[in-house]
């Protein structure tokens, strides 16, 4: 008897040393931080690459193709290093004044210099999985460099180039990375009202737009505008730099789900399509407005497709990404065909007409598309009015802080570096008066 109680102790025992190993891994399971999804961190390096395409060579190529022969290197400059000095100072305070651990609605703060980013620190996605900080950090930070290189397409082929540095920091500091925290972050003034932007369609269009035309406003026409004919040198580089615009934004805005599923998917066929559907509706509007569909045209309505998708990537069916991106192509043309021209302001590419318009057209509608019963994703917990009633108050938001943060940060570049460049360097070309070059020999 006392043998059989030993063994069947001894037997006990044993089954709970064996079952110890188990327990302690489940236990360390539990306590263990967690650990960045392989799968996504690669494609969120992967998006982050195609971000930088669109800025060096995408946005270089279509801003540089759009401008006079004797300002091309200007403008391809103007942007490479207005986005270099923005990833410079996103890491120095950038990132910590829009997602840093402490913030209040309009901003944040606590990791300057990323003193407390590691290796092992990790960036939450809209699941429960997460992504490497770094990668994040990386991410975001192709935002803000392209966002300040998209402004500078209303003051190309006037602007100093000393002007452009300084502008570029202080716009930065008090315009960008404020609202990239207000619509962004958790806690963030847009955010906590349930403003629906996907990619970066107040972030990014409608900031840079209106910040351009802004800065435009400011800064004065171009020498002769608009009597002397001022065409685009090279509608190739043109056409290359907006393919390359197209191929990047599927980083933009399929990226911006953070993770390598379904709705990542959903943001890719809108880019897609929306595109698609803006290039065709811009040559459409060129034709019944009298004049022949051009390759101008196409470029500017694929790239008014894709602004105008950008809010409404992930909030949308694929239909109602093809409706947006067709109506805003066209809100596009009107405003740069038609309304331009009557109030005479110089927004020398267009980035208001295109970025702003576009940026607006899509952040409104993302309101719309997003209904259930329209296609879109989501849970019908919102009604179509006040989901629209939110983004405009978001729209409005964004216009108000680019528009007054805009004309501060002018003026201070002008307080320190002065604006234009002389006469003399407008009339030869800024390629060799601000950088001693030409594109052309």
């Amino acid at each position: 008897m006392n043998r059989k109680i030993l063994c069947g102790a001894g037997a006990l025992g044993a089954s709970l040393f064996a079952a110890m190993p188990a327990w302690a891994q489940m236990q360390a399971a539990e306590s263990a931080p967690a650990v960045a999804n392989p799968g996504n961190n690669a494609w969120m390096m992967t998006a982050t690459i195609l971000v930088l395409l669109m800025i060096l060579p995408g946005l270089a190529l279509f801003y540089g193709g759009l401008t006079r022969s004797k300002n091309m290197l200007s403008t391809m400059t103007q942007v490479g290093a207005a986005a270099a000095l923005a990833m410079l100072i996103w890491v120095i305070y950038g990132y910590s004044t829009a997602f840093g651990p402490e913030g209040n609605a309009f901003f944040s703060w606590g990791n300057l210099f990323l003193a407390n980013t590691t290796p092992d620190s990790t960036a939450a996605t809209f699941s429960d999985e997460v992504i490497s900080e770094y990668v994040f950090i990386c991410f975001q930070m192709t935002f803000a460099a392209i966002t300040a290189a998209l402004v500078l397409g209303a003051t190309v082929e006037r602007m100093k180039f000393s002007a452009v540095m300084a502008f570029t920091a202080v716009w930065l500091t008090i315009v960008y990375f404020p609202i990239a925290h207000m619509v962004w972050a958790g806690g963030g003034l847009l955010f906590e009202m349930g403003a629906l932007d996907f990619a970066g369609g107040t972030v990014v269009h409608i900031n840079a737009g209106v910040s351009a035309l802004v800065a435009a406003m400011i800064l004065g026409k171009r020498k002769g505008y608009p009597a002397e004919p001022m065409p685009p040198h090279s509608l190739t580089l043109t056409m290359v730099g907006t393919g390359l615009l197209w191929v990047g934004w599927f980083g933009f805005n399929a990226g911006s789900e953070l993770e390598a599923d379904g709705t990542a998917g959903l943001a890719m066929i809108n880019t897609f399509v929306a595109t698609a559907s803006a290039g065709l509706f811009w040559m459409l509007a060129e034709k019944f407005s009298g004049h022949k569909g051009s390759a101008l045209g196409f470029c500017s309505g694929i790239i008014a497709g894709l602004v105008a998708v950008t809010p409404a990537a992930g909030n949308s069916g694929p239909f109602g990404a093809i409706v947006l991106g067709a109506v805003a192509s066209i809100i596009c043309f009107i405003m740069v065909s038609k309304v331009k021209p009557a109030f005479g302001y110089d927004d020398s590419l267009d980035a208001f007409g295109i970025h702003g318009i576009g940026g607006i057209v899509g952040a409104i509608g993302t309101g719309i598309v997003y209904q259930p019963g329209l296609g879109g994703p989501g849970d019908g917990s919102v009604a179509m009015g006040a989901q629209v009633w939110i983004q405009i108050q978001a729209v409005l938001v964004s216009i108000v802080w680019a528009a007054i943060g805009t004309a501060i940060a002018i003026f201070i570049a002008k307080l320190i570096t002065g604006l234009r460049v002389t006469p003399e360097v407008e009339q030869e070309g800024l390629d060799i008066g601000e950088h001693g070059e030409r594109a052309y020999n």
